[in-house]
């Protein structure tokens, strides 16, 4: 009997069977090759198939010409796109999932470089401050895409996919008709809810009429745009409703947010500060103003359901049908498969940390993910019990941080003898200091998940051993160095240094009441750290010589991340350098004059510098030389998202 039993109760979604009730959203992964369908596509939503997932939803298909974007962008008018989904349709079909294909035409959020063409939208209000205005449609261009979107849909179909979801949501070309934010037109197509409703519901229509009363359609949603003018949940509950009632929709999957340069972005792909209870009531409206309906549809949900027994809870007090898990099916394409054999604690856990995935997005690189590196690469990288060498090496890990435990528990899987010493008497590394804080502690969850794989892998584990040179290496064939790097922090002009985020973190009495942070680093530890001195009722200036703090944070998170440290009344200083700190007070650089600048309060100073690479020292055993490769901080100070990465490479080269 499954622990989950509402989980792997089987449904019908319009008239498409589905095994279970866990799907994988559409998300982008920017796999796409020429615009159109890759290997890479197949093999990652085959993966996911045979990892359990009941319905996988193919990424964002354009339309159009004027949504394409950029080459990885993947389209559905093309007919050379036909026989690309007609593989990936059957090969997830025979690992027992379903595939519906997400239509969408992005409207304002393209900027035309790729395919040299404006964005088109309602009207000509950019997504963003530093967006080009698009170009508000023509009635002939709306009756273009509305076609457009019929055409693709059946081209889909013709591929073998199971059904269709029609894009309405995430602030892409369909929403910005429905919402006053983002249309002021005069027309038809403007001003009234009907006639905002105008473009939306004609495609719907013609999407239907193209695939027939037997195919399966639905919609994507977001049930707030959080959004000030924009379209709110009571808005989106009576359309949604007259959608439903106008034409045959056979689902309603509930998102939320727009694409838009402002806080509601960050929600759309929710990060480890958010709590998941912040989005459940959505889907709980949208699904109680279908309920009475003659023929309901089915309704689904997504963002921030990370593991399966989330998913039991939503399903079991009848708040949704479906639970879409994108980031966790990144994280792990068996999590389903895993729950439902028993084998749950097994699972590599999405953290919610947005660097792998919706940080690469924002790059226009292809998608894979901090706790694992294997996404996007399962043709290069498959299980490691399914490529077990022939040939077991004796590993030594030095080091027992991310990139270190991931490098040994891969090792171990791959059939090697390892052993893996760490000079302090807890692993973790620099992730330690991360996981203390309250917005950054699901970092400990990836952690614990590391040392259960070494237990798992029987790595031998020695703490409170330096891995320095009077360790023998004896009898090693290999040695990987994963020592990290030594913290660092400015210094003062008149003397001394500031402090560093580990020692302001290992006695935050100390501090004082008023403290100044300068963030010359721009990833999340020093915007995590001012935030959690907040917390701790202190008093915090922010210095931010870039001009933002944080400024290597992608938008899926930045600015949720600006409203806290606002609301949290942290004062920001941009465009100015700390000078010095004496007698109680900081003084700073106006960088945009060079000069001096006003001077501030403070009991204490925390500017850390990236961290310097401990020396690696060549080894020998005995008479041979051990042969060594470094990864991780050892080489150069960056984040746990490439150490963890190169733990996991060096290991699959042995």
């Amino acid at each position: 009997m499954t622990d989950y039993p509402h989980v792997f109760s089987p449904l019908t979604i319009g008239t498409t069977p589905v095994r279970n009730r866990i799907f994988v959203p559409a998300h982008t992964t920017n796999y796409g090759e020429n615009n159109l369908p890759s290997d890479r596509h197949l093999a990652y939503h085959r993966a996911r198939a045979a990892g359990g997932a009941g319905l996988s939803i193919f990424e964002a298909i354009r339309v159009h010409r004027s949504s394409l974007g950029r080459q990885q962008g993947v389209n559905g008018y093309d007919p050379a796109c036909i026989p690309r989904f007609a593989r990936i349709s059957e090969a997830v079909r025979n690992e027992g999932g379903r595939l519906f294909g997400q239509i969408i035409h992005l409207g304002r959020h393209i900027d035309g470089n790729y395919t040299r063409t404006p964005a088109w939208s309602a009207s000509d209000i950019p997504w963003a401050a530093t967006a080009p205005p698009p170009h508000p449609m023509t009635e002939k261009e709306i009756a273009q895409v509305c076609q457009a979107h019929g055409d693709v849909a059946a081209n889909l179909i013709d591929a073998g996919l199971d059904g269709i979801e029609l894009t309405m949501s995430h602030g892409h070309l369909l929403q910005q008709f429905m919402s006053p934010a983002s249309n002021i037109r005069d027309d038809t197509y403007g001003g009234s809810l009907e006639n905002r409703l105008r473009f939306p519901l004609d495609t719907l229509r013609e999407v239907r009429k193209r695939l027939g009363p037997d195919k399966t359609l639905g919609i994507r949603i977001s049930a707030d745009e959080y959004l000030p003018g924009g379209l709110t949940l009571d808005d989106m509950t009576g359309i949604v409703r007259h959608l439903a009632q106008e034409v045959q929709v056979d689902f309603v999957n509930v998102s939320h947010s727009a694409y838009h340069g402002s806080y509601t972005v960050s929600t759309q792909m929710a990060d480890m500060a958010f709590d998941i209870a912040h989005f459940q009531p959505l889907t709980r409206a949208i699904n109680a103003a279908l309920d009475r309906m003659p023929q309901k549809p089915v309704v689904m949900t997504a963002c921030r359901y990370q593991r399966v027994a989330q998913a039991e809870d939503m399903l079991a007090t009848g708040g949704a049908d479906m639970i879409g898990m994108a980031r966790a099916h990144i994280a792990d394409a068996a999590i389903v498969f895993k729950a439902q054999t028993g084998r749950e604690a097994e699972t590599t856990p999405c953290i919610s940390c947005n660097q792998g995935c919706a940080g690469m997005l924002a790059l226009n690189l292809k998608i894979t993910c901090l706790s694992n590196p294997t996404a996007g690469r399962e043709s290069e990288w498959p299980t490691p019990s399914l490529v077990s060498t022939g040939a077991p090496k004796r590993v030594l890990v030095m080091g027992g941080g991310p990139g270190g435990m991931e490098a040994a528990a891969t090792a171990a899987e791959l059939g090697h003898s390892v052993t893996l010493v760490e000079r302090q008497d807890i692993l973790g590394g620099a992730l330690l200091w991360a996981a203390k804080m309250p917005l950054r502690k699901e970092f400990a969850t990836l952690l614990h998940s590391q040392k259960s794989r070494l237990e798992r892998a029987h790595v031998t584990v020695l703490l409170g051993t330096d891995a320095g040179p009077d360790l023998t290496h004896d009898g090693f064939d290999m040695v990987i160095h994963a020592t990290g790097a030594t913290p660092r922090a400015q210094s003062i002009a008149s003397g001394g240094h500031a402090l560093t985020l580990e020692a302001a973190i290992g006695d935050p009495d100390m501090l004082g009441r008023h403290v100044t942070l300068v963030d010359s680093l721009g990833t999340w530890s020093v915007a995590s750290v001012a935030e959690w001195l907040t917390d701790l009722g202190k008093s915090v200036t922010l210095i931010a010589p870039t001009g933002n703090p944080g400024w290597a944070i992608s938008m899926y998170s930045s600015f949720a991340l600006r409203q806290r440290l606002k609301d949290k009344q942290v004062r920001i200083i941009s465009n100015h350098a700390l000078a010095d700190f004496a007698d109680g007070m900081v003084h700073l650089t106006d960088l945009s004059l060079g000069i001096a600048s006003a001077s501030i309060a403070a009991d204490s100073v925390i500017a850390p510098l990236a961290a310097k690479p401990r020396h690696l020292r060549k080894q020998s055993g005995g008479k041979k030389i051990v042969n060594s490769i470094a990864i991780g901080d050892c080489q150069s100070a960056r984040t746990a998202l490439e150490a963890i990465y190169e733990g996991h490479e060096c290991a699959r080269t042995l």
